[in-house]
């Protein structure tokens, strides 16, 4: 009975210890824009910025009437040349061009918010964090790199909002093994990213006998001319993810709202049950 205590508390411990060795950029938490016009803007990033490459298609134009916006609205402002109200938000980029151009087809935004949730923060906190960490790294293909995604296909499509200019630090300690495989000791490499994606590498030795293994990724400011400053660029990205959040499911804000009734309802029918058991039981007594 006591080693099945035991085998209990480490298995309710063992999704911590696994993301603790499995570290990673720590994640912003995204803030709550369910405004009507924040939600609005994001639709409009989405189809300036992301709707080139990405499809959601499971979105249709229309369905952004809940929004507040009027078919007018719609077809003046977010629909490309040939589109319908009527239609699925789809993409003319082929697959195969994709996956030519980038290494990998760009994948379906439609509930990217919810499949990107884990133990580390909401899918909308994964987004908000992955769109503000880019810096440039001219070892990649696009020229920029990501501390959430590192070495990503993707190229930082809201730079010229950000700003094209900003560097990165990336310090990975390991450790030293003899012929034998005995650990003699620790190292740390910095790789350090200018503004302009130049790299250089620095090794050195670490004293004493125990460090903490693994890698940690100090992004630099943003640097040179932008189009936002810094709380500005935030409050867009934060926008672009409430669109996103709204679009994995939206009916969400009906189902909270239906969600206070429901527990309303089965409260008052708690309570009648209640005091029908006592009064049940009291004449049985």
């Amino acid at each position: 009975m006591r080693f099945l205590k035991k085998l209990i508390v480490a298995l309710a411990f063992a999704p911590t210890l696994v993301l603790a060795n499995e570290g990673g950029f720590p994640l912003d938490h995204a803030p709550d824009r369910t405004e009507v016009a924040a939600l609005q803007n994001g639709a409009k990033l989405f189809v300036n910025y992301c709707l080139n490459c990405h499809a959601a298609s499971a979105m249709r134009y229309n369905r952004l009437r809940d929004l507040g916006l009027t078919e007018d609205q719609i077809k003046g402002n977010l629909l490309f040349a040939g589109d319908k109200v009527g239609d699925l938000m789809k993409v003319s980029l082929s697959a195969k061009d994709a996956k030519e151009w980038f290494g990998v087809a760009p994948p379906d935004l439609s509930v990217i918010a919810r499949a990107k949730a884990s133990e580390a923060g909401t899918g909308g906190d994964w987004i908000y964090t992955y769109l503000r960490s880019y810096y440039r790294d001219n070892s990649r293909p696009t020229g920029w790199n990501n501390a959430v995604f590192p070495n990503v296909g993707m190229p930082h499509v809201l730079w010229e909002l950000q700003g094209e200019k900003r560097g990165a630090e990336i310090s990975e300690v390991k450790e030293v093994k003899d012929a034998s495989g005995k650990v003699t000791g620790f190292s740390e490499t910095t790789a350090t990213f200018d503004a302009d994606g130049n790299r250089s590498e620095e090794t050195k030795s670490l004293e004493g006998e125990h460090h903490h293994t693994g890698t940690h990724i100090k992004l630099m400011p943003v640097v040179g001319k932008q189009k936002l400053s810094a709380l500005e660029y935030d409050t867009e990205v934060a926008d672009l993810v409430a669109y996103l959040e709204w679009m994995a499911e939206p009916a969400q804000t009906k189902r909270k709202a239906l969600a206070v009734w429901v527990l309303l309802f089965l409260s008052l029918f708690a309570f009648l049950a209640w005091r029908l058991n006592a009064s049940y039981w009291k004449e049985v007594k």
